[in-house]
């Protein structure tokens, strides 16, 4: 009723329930129908890899030296140096990540200097891998003078990967409750025990989140070991930090690209054996953050 008298008429509760149910219904179907556009490409691709790389599989493709100009034999080389690359970038990336966040989250003062780092942090992140594989190589290539080598290109993916390492773990701390700080700090513990015995640990599910990523980023990209680790081929495995190595995602783009005779199943079984490690790493990871949140009592 309006201050007039007047009584203007509303819709009945029945119908406003009947439009409520009909919004939820076609969002469920549009997060549905979201779904399936990305679930099935990606179906599609592997079934188009596993098909095409069948005449590949076997155990001489994967633990054999290539041979004929790399239009033969196997990748041994080019699996044991991802392997190394993927591995140097997680031990210089996560340690480093993981102190950056940790400063940001609990020990740096809010204010605009911190909102302009993490502001920098998200640009990074959006930063083309070329880039990094420039920056990686007139830096650590030529300046340090380490070449192109694993530790260069492991310290430049590194460099690629810690935006995505410090954004999860940082995310991950702020799930601990604010309660088990308060606690800890009550019962005498210091500061930085508080963090390394009750915050850390709690945030560790989080904390392979960026693990995972890491990996993942680390083990297909091209552009910045093209730069600072990779070749197209040597004849001898790599012996210490300081020597290059043949990677997956680089033997694949000159297979594909640069070796014109090269049979078309080595082109397809390379792929599938990078994503095969790329999935393995990442189930690995994944299955120890699921045990570790089941751990959890919170």
């Amino acid at each position: 009723m309006r201050g007039n008298g007047t009584i203007t008429p509303q819709a009945p509760a029945s119908l406003k329930g009947k439009g409520t149910r009909i919004g939820e219904r076609l969002a469920v179907a549009c997060t549905f129908l979201s779904t399936i556009a990305i679930v099935i490409p990606v179906i599609l691709i592997v079934i188009l890899i596993v098909s095409n790389s069948r005449q590949a599989l076997s155990w001489e493709f994967v633990s054999a030296m290539p041979r004929e100009r790399m239009t033969a034999g196997g990748i041994f080389p080019a699996i044991l140096g991802t392997v190394y690359l993927v591995i140097g970038t997680v031990l210089i990336a996560m340690p480093l990540g993981i102190l950056a966040a940790v400063y940001l989250a609990e020990y740096a003062k809010q204010g605009p200097l911190t909102r302009i780092i993490r502001l920098a942090i998200v640009n990074l992140a959006g930063v083309p891998s070329v880039v990094y594989g420039l920056f990686g190589y007139g830096v650590f290539v030529l300046l340090m003078g380490f070449g192109a080598s694993i530790l260069s290109g492991s310290l430049t993916l590194a460099l690629l990967s810690l935006p995505l390492v410090i954004t999860a773990t940082e995310e991950a701390l702020r799930t601990v409750p604010r309660g088990f700080r308060d606690a800890s700090l009550a019962l005498g513990a210091t500061k930085f025990q508080t963090i390394w015995k009750v915050v850390l640990p709690g945030a560790l599910p989080g904390i392979l989140t960026g693990a995972i990523l890491s990996i993942g980023r680390a083990a297909g990209e091209t552009a910045p070991i093209l730069f600072t680790a990779a070749v197209f081929f040597q004849r001898d495995l790599p012996n210490s930090v300081f020597s290059p190595v043949m990677a997956l995602p680089y033997h694949l783009y000159i297979m594909a690209t640069q070796v014109p005779k090269a049979p078309a199943h080595i082109q397809w079984g390379t792929a599938l054996v990078l994503i095969v490690i790329v999935l393995l790493a990442n189930t690995g990871a994944t299955v120890l953050r699921s045990r570790l949140r089941r751990s959890r009592n919170y």
